[in-house]
C-alpha cells in the first residue's frame, strides 16, 4: 500500500451534504463519528490527511481538530490548482495519493490522484473513475469504509488491534 496522503473533502463525503444555519447565522454540520476510525487508522500506517473544501466553516475546523488532520485546507474554489501547487512544492507524486470526494468540484483532483473513492450517493462523473464506490452514502461512515478498502483489510485489522483494543 503506497498511499502517503489522503485528501478528502467535506460536504457530501464526510456530511450528508446538507448546509444548517442557527437563527445566528452560524453554519452547523453533521459529521459521523465512525469516520474516526478511518482517520486513526490512516494515522497508525504513516498516512497523512488533507481536508480540502470550498467552503470555510468552524464546525469542520472543530472537528479536524479533534481528528488531528494534518492539513485542513477551507474555502479552495479551485482544487486542481491548489493541488498541483501543493504537490510539486512538497515533492508529492500521484502515485502516493487518494482522494475521497463525492462531487464535480473534487473530479480535477482526483484525476491528479493515484487511487480515487466516493461515498454511494457520489456523482456519475466520480463514480466513473473511483476505484471504489462505498456503499455507504457521504455522512454515513462512507470515509471509514473507503480508507478500509484502500488500506486493505490485513493493514486495517493490525491497525485496529493496536488502536482499539491494546492492553485489553
Amino acid at each position: 500500500m503506497g498511499v502517503k496522503l489522503v485528501i478528502i473533502d467535506v460536504d457530501g463525503t464526510l456530511t450528508d451534504g446538507s448546509v444548517y444555519y442557527d437563527e445566528h447565522g452560524n453554519e452547523l454540520k453533521k459529521f459521523n463519528t465512525r469516520d474516526a476510525a478511518g482517520f486513526f487508522v490512516a494515522k497508525e500506517l504513516g498516512i497523512k490527511i488533507m481536508i480540502l473544501t470550498g467552503r470555510a466553516c468552524k464546525a469542520t475546523e472543530r472537528r479536524m481538530s479533534e481528528m488531528k488532520v494534518d492539513y485542513i485546507f477551507q474555502n479552495v474554489k479551485d482544487k486542481k490548482s491548489f493541488l498541483i501547487d501543493f504537490f510539486n512544492t512538497n515533492n508529492i507524486r500521484k502515485e502516493d495519493i487518494a482522494y475521497i470526494g463525492d462531487d464535480l468540484n473534487d473530479f480535477p483532483g482526483m484525476r491528479l490522484s493515484g487511487w480515487v473513492g466516493c461515498p454511494a450517493d457520489s456523482c456519475d462523473e466520480v463514480k466513473l473513475i473511483a476505484n471504489y464506490v462505498s456503499f455507504f452514502n457521504g455522512g454515513c461512515g462512507a470515509v471509514r469504509d473507503i480508507i478500509q478498502v484502500m488500506v486493505g483489510s490485513d493493514c486495517w485489522n493490525e491497525a485496529v488491534e493496536k488502536i482499539y483494543y491494546a492492553g485489553i
